[in-house]
């Protein structure tokens, strides 16, 4: 069985250039204009495709959360309310839609209930995500599984063996696996990108990837190296805007020369056999020094 999996019209997997996708998330704070900046700004990069979150914030936000207070740009409301005022409903999708097919860019959502599968598919997106908060959440697994559209699941703040249960629910078809820490942001010393070589030992068949919180670029393209054939960062447009996400974001400056440092990581990593180039042999007639062979 081939490492690899098909999402829209992309072959993603070994041997594949890594697919890249800028999550917008909910760092759009609920402003469609501002949703419309990001995905020009993830056009503008050269990214594969942006992504969005869905919820339902009845049924995804926990109950001893909803009533709590907060401040927002909206006023001191609980969280239940913010929850809403920055969750997309079907027209506001509508025009992301139209946008993305506009700007020739896929696009895709996280799902975090049921009732948000049922929702999503009315559009032709090429491909579900599992969170790492719901990979414990079998029933959702099998909602999204069922829709026949490929899964990527997200490993973050999980146990091996919650990461085997999660896919043994999944299947072993269209699936991806990604390597994520759920920490916004993220230490360099907790991103332990060596699972990306774990998970690939541990799931031979499966594409892994590799979902980044981190502050900074570099480690995004070393998970490239270590094997990772999808790569998420979320996006922002100034990460001094309000939201929880922001601070572990990049900024479109940024992602363009993340996307260049990924590609630049792919051809460089070459086949691991040892020879010499055409364009060593000049330097091999002007410098080579031979003495005492046998």
């Amino acid at each position: 069985m081939s490492r690899e999996i098909k999402i829209g019209n992309r072959m993603v997997g070994d041997g594949h250039p890594a697919y890249i996708i800028a999550e917008i998330g909910i760092n759009h704070n609920g402003d469609l204009r501002i949703a419309r900046q990001m995905i020009d700004a993830a056009v503008h990069a050269g990214v594969d495709a942006v992504k969005f979150q869905k919820r339902t914030p009845e049924i995804a936000t926990p109950p001893e959360q909803r009533g709590q207070m907060r401040e927002t740009p909206w006023g001191y409301i609980s969280y239940l309310d913010y929850r809403y005022k920055v969750e997309f409903g079907e027209e506001q999708y509508r025009e992301i839609d139209r946008y993305c097919k506009e700007k020739g860019i896929a696009w895709m959502v996280s799902v975090w209930d049921q009732d948000s599968v049922d929702f999503m598919e009315q559009f032709d997106t090429p491909a579900y995500k599992i969170p790492s908060a719901s990979l414990t959440d079998f029933d959702l697994i099998r909602k999204a599984r069922a829709t026949g559209k490929p899964l990527i699941l997200s490993s973050g703040m999980s146990t091996m063996e919650q990461i085997h249960q999660g896919m043994k629910i999944a299947g072993d078809t269209d699936l991806l696996l990604m390597h994520c820490t759920s920490t916004y942001p993220c230490e360099p010393e907790e991103l332990n990108l060596r699972m990306i070589e774990t998970l690939r030992r541990e799931f031979p068949d499966i594409p892994i990837g590799y979902s980044g919180h981190e502050v900074g670029l570099v480690p995004t393209a070393v998970a490239v190296a270590l094997g990772a054939c999808m790569v998420e960062r979320h996006l922002t447009l100034d990460r001094a805007m309000w939201g929880s996400d922001q601070a572990a974001s990049v900024e479109p400056w940024g992602f363009e020369t993340l996307v260049k440092y990924i590609r630049v990581t792919e051809r460089s990593i070459g086949d691991g056999v040892k020879k010499v180039y055409a364009s060593e042999q000049p330097s091999l007639k002007r410098l080579r020094r031979v003495s005492g062979e046998d």
